[in-house]
């Protein structure tokens, strides 16, 4: 009796393991089908680039009439990138701690923002609207735009002097931390974020909808068990709302990265882009953009593994 018993729950857990490796196979092959737009583009248009420019990174490109031609130099861009040019590192360096902070700054402050857009207020459509803004006028379009204004140029110096000023707040709070010796690099880094709060502010707009979406998929009845049980909303927040939506940490981590090293005010772009366009260079900005692109999928994958330890997944 017990080992016929015994029989029939194997072959019912048999039967559940089966459906669920049907589901996840489903899942995996709805995955692979909604990227492959994007697998076969790059397959087409930019793999053959991208390996073009690798093997200029080791040569010497010459230009000719409708054609070019390459020399092969071993590592000498490289070398000239990193002991002969006298700003590449310093342009690196900054640009990487630059995107190191801001990128927090911008997850925090998205994270927070979202949580205040899912509660339920009047207006809470025009201010959803408000935070998307930016967005729409970071776009290429708004910032010709905005460039040809010339009462937008006047506000945007006016902003620039004050900021390099002696007498905004954040530099008056800073002198006076610097006088107490407490803590002057971290709060310098940190004040460093609070003059670029525009810049944040501008930057969040695809993060805050990300975190929005998932937090509305958010079950209520869970934050009305949690209440029955005594949970405090600090509690809630820890113990449901962050592992429900751990996983979109990753991917606006990633998303923000990968945007920030795409701005147009990135200076180590900026120099690759003159050494290619003005100097026509085409070897060193090779090397230039893959020692940037290596540095940064670097920091892209260490990251995100660190981050992918602490993400809860849910069927």
């Amino acid at each position: 009796m017990w080992h016929k018993m015994l029989l029939e729950r194997n072959v019912v857990m048999k039967r559940q393991k089966t459906k669920l490796a049907g589901l996840q196979k489903r899942k995996a092959i709805s995955g692979y089908l909604f990227i492959s737009p994007f697998i076969i583009g790059f397959l087409a248009f930019m793999i053959q680039p991208l390996f073009q420019s690798l093997h200029m990174s080791f040569s010497d490109v010459q230009l000719g009439a409708g054609e070019f031609k390459t020399i092969w130099k071993g590592l000498f861009n490289y070398n000239y990138a990193f002991r002969v040019d006298a700003n590449f590192v310093r342009l690196l360096t900054e640009e990487l701690s630059r995107m190191a902070i801001n990128s927090v700054a911008i997850m925090v402050f998205s994270f927070f923002v979202a949580l205040v857009l899912n509660q339920k207020f009047k207006g809470r459509a025009l201010v959803r609207s408000v935070f998307f803004l930016p967005v729409i006028l970071a776009s290429g379009v708004m910032l010709k735009l905005d460039s040809d204004n010339a009462l937008m140029a006047a506000v945007a110096q006016t902003v620039e002097m004050n900021a390099q000023g002696t007498t905004g707040i954040s530099d008056a709070l800073q002198e006076i931390l610097r006088t107490t010796g407490v803590g002057v690099r971290a709060f310098e880094k940190l004040f460093e974020v609070i003059d670029n709060i525009y810049d944040v502010a501008i930057s969040s707009g695809i993060q805050i909808i990300i975190f929005l979406s998932g937090l509305q998929t958010i079950s209520i009845s869970m934050y009305e068990a949690a209440d029955i049980e005594g949970c405090t909303k600090w509690e809630s927040l820890w113990k449901i709302t962050f592992p429900m939506v751990s996983s979109l940490f990753l991917v606006n981590w990633i998303y923000t990265v990968v945007d920030f090293c795409m701005r147009s005010d990135n200076e180590v772009i900026e120099k690759i882009t003159t050494y290619m366009n003005v100097n026509l260079n085409y070897g060193l900005a090779s090397a230039m953009s893959w020692t940037y692109f290596v540095l940064v999928m670097a920091i892209i994958g260490v990251s995100s593994f660190i981050i992918s330890k602490g993400v809860y997944y849910y069927e």
